[in-house]
C-alpha cells in the first residue's frame, strides 16, 4: 500500500451545535486532496479530536471519507486507544468501512512497558489485513515506543510505517535499520526536512491544511537533490509549522488550525470541550501569521 510523502491529519468540522458538519467535511476533503495536493488523509486522529467522538461519528466519518475521496486519495482512520480489545474492535469495524489503512497511537496514561507495546501492537495487527501505521508521540501518551520495538513490530508484515515524533537520533536509528517496506514519517511538521534527510519518507502533518501544496514542493526539492531550495522552503514554511502550535504560547491542536482555516475561507467549526477556542491574542496571532 502506498500512502505517499504528504498526508494530512484532518480536523473533523463541526457545526454550531458541536456536530459533525458533513458539508464542511466533504468540502474540507476536496480541498486537501485538490488544493493542498494531500497524498492521504488521516481521519480520527489527534487533530480530529478522536478523544472527544464516539465509535459511532468515527465509523460514519470513515464511511463518508471513503465515499467522498473516490480513490483519489488514501483514507486512513484512527482506531489506537489504550484499550487493546475496543482497538481491535474499531480496527475491524474501520475495515469494513473501506478505508486504506489504520493508523495506531501508542497506549496513553496506563504506560505499558515495551513488551505490552509491542503485544498490543501485534495483537491489533494480526486482527486486520490492513497496512499498520504505528504513532509514537511521547509527549502525549507518557510513553515512548523505543527504536528496538518499532523495529520488532516492522518485522510483522502489516506493519508498514511510523508517524513519530521522538528525538532525531530515535528516528534516525530506525531509518537505519528498518526493513525495506517500512517507511517512517515525521510526526512534527517542524521536523519534516531533517527527518527527510536522515532516511525519513514523509510527513503526517497538520500544516498541510493550509500550505500543503509548498510542503509537497520541499518533499520533492529534498528528493531531486536541491538541498538549498529544499532549505529555503523549510525556512519558508517554518512560521506556520511552529505558529499552528504556539500562537504566541503553546496552544493545544487543533484550536489554531481549525480557526485558520476560517480565515482562509475553509470554515470547519470550532472545537470540543475540553479544548475552547483561542483567545483575542491568540486569533490576533493566527490571522498575522497567515
Amino acid at each position: 500500500m502506498e500512502f505517499g510523502r504528504l498526508i494530512t491529519a484532518m480536523v473533523t468540522p463541526f457545526d454550531a451545535q458541536g456536530r459533525i458538519d458533513w458539508e464542511a467535511t466533504g468540502r474540507l476533503i476536496d480541498y486537501l486532496i485538490e488544493d493542498q495536493e494531500s497524498d492521504s488523509l488521516v481521519l480520527s486522529g489527534t487533530t480530529g479530536e478522536s478523544p472527544t467522538l464516539s465509535d459511532e461519528e468515527k465509523l460514519a466519518l470513515f464511511r463518508f471519507s471513503v465515499e467522498r475521496a473516490a480513490g483519489r486519495c488514501k483514507i486512513i482512520a484512527g482506531t489506537g486507544s489504550n484499550n487493546t480489545s475496543h482497538s481491535i474492535h474499531l480496527t475491524q469495524e474501520a475495515e469494513a468501512c473501506g478505508v486504506d489503512g489504520i493508523l495506531l497511537v501508542a497506549p496513553y496514561y496506563n504506560r505499558p512497558s515495551q513488551e505490552g507495546l509491542y503485544r498490543h501492537f501485534r495483537a491489533i495487527a494480526e486482527s486486520t489485513g490492513l497496512p499498520i501505521l504505528l504513532y509514537n508521540v511521547p509527549g502525549r501518551t507518557g510513553v515512548n515506543i523505543s527504536a528496538e520495538t518499532t523495529l520488532r513490530l516492522a518485522e510483522l508484515p502489516n506493519v508498514v510505517a511510523t508517524k513519530d515524533c521522538a528525538p532525531l537520533e530515535q528516528i534516525t536509528a530506525i531509518a537505519a535499520a528498518a526493513p525495506e517496506h517500512f517507511r517512517v514519517y515525521s510526526g512534527d511538521d517542524s521536523a519534516t526536512l531533517p527527518v527527510l534527510t536522515v532516511g525519513g519518507y514523509g510527513i503526517v502533518s497538520v500544516a498541510s491544511h493550509l500550505i500543503g501544496s509548498k510542503m509537497k514542493r520541499l518533499i520533492e526539492a529534498h528528493l531531486s537533490g536541491n538541498a538549498a531550495e529544499a532549505a529555503k522552503l523549510h525556512q519558508e514554511c517554518y512560521p506556520v509549522f511552529k505558529g499552528l502550535f504556539e500562537c504566541p504560547h503553546p496552544v493545544p491542536n487543533p484550536v489554531a488550525v481549525k480557526y485558520a482555516l476560517g480565515l482562509k475561507g475553509i470554515p470547519v467549526g470550532g472545537v470540543r470541550l475540553p479544548l475552547v477556542e483561542p483567545t483575542e491574542a491568540e486569533a490576533a496571532f493566527i490571522s498575522k501569521l497567515l
